[in-house]
């Protein structure tokens, strides 16, 4: 149970599991000298509209790796089959309204990102989930059954989330849009969503997101130009570690210059 006195109005909540197939025990994985989740925690952080952040884990390692860099931690089952269940059991000890589903595995997610979310629903009372696009400026991206692509109506509805490219460009292009995986929910749709029924578009795509859509959610999708980099595998924290050695390296003053 998430300990608090001042109950938040919009809570962000940090999934994060200790048993991954491809990186065990990846949310404690060093990243430029820090466990992974405090990168992810430190820049959600830097969000205007959240009232309150979380690590949300069933694991004791995580936990203490979290309350060691100040972070506030929600124990929660360790039978959840998603990071959204685990969000859900979160939202469901408080009363904030707004529940933003961060990802774990993200550790250079933008704040502005997580704004531009939230702001689809503080915006618009009758919106009751919300996620984010970018345009794919990488071909090799379109063809990527890895990367998700998403189409949208001229509300900013999604129309359709898959793997493969979407739309089919048979006259003029209208160009490619990648999904990327941060949900924003009010407190209701959130609390229901494992039970809604799982429909066989769902099934097909592995895409969970489908379930709103299959069930007659709108998902109202915000562009946005931050390009998600995630860690699944330690290749690919050796990958975003190349990253934060090269920023750090171009934030070093030039011993030539002045």
């Amino acid at each position: 149970m998430l300990d608090s006195n001042v109950p938040p109005s919009i809570l962000g909540v940090i999934p994060a599991r200790f048993a991954s197939t491809r990186f065990p025990g990846k949310p404690v994985a060093i990243l430029a000298g820090k466990p992974l989740i405090q990168h992810v925690w430190e820049r959600a952080s830097q969000s205007k509209y959240l009232s309150r952040l979380v690590v949300a884990t069933d694991d004791d390692r995580i936990a203490s790796a979290a309350r060691s860099f100040g972070a506030q931690v929600a124990m929660t089952r360790s039978d959840h089959a998603s990071g959204t269940d685990r969000a859900a059991e979160v939202a469901d000890s408080t009363d904030a309204n707004i529940i933003v589903n961060i990802q774990g595995d993200e550790p250079l997610i933008d704040p502005d990102a997580i704004d531009a979310a939230l702001l689809t629903l503080l915006d618009d009372p009758n919106c009751q989930m919300a996620s984010l696009k970018r345009r794919i400026t990488d071909d090799r991206e379109i063809h990527n059954p890895n990367v998700v692509k998403v189409v949208t109506a001229s509300s900013g509805d999604a129309l359709y989330f898959s793997r493969s490219p979407i739309p089919f460009q048979r006259g003029q292009s209208a160009g490619y849009f990648k999904h990327i995986g941060l949900y924003v929910y009010r407190r209701d749709l959130l609390l229901s969503y494992s039970s809604l029924p799982v429909g066989p578009l769902e099934k097909a795509e592995c895409l969970e997101q489908l379930r709103a859509l299959e069930n007659g959610i709108p998902i109202r999708v915000a562009e946005t130009g931050y390009d998600t980099i995630g860690v699944d595998t330690p290749e690919d924290l050796a990958a975003v570690e190349r990253i934060f050695a090269s920023s750090i390296s171009l934030s070093q003053p030039n011993e030539n210059d002045g």
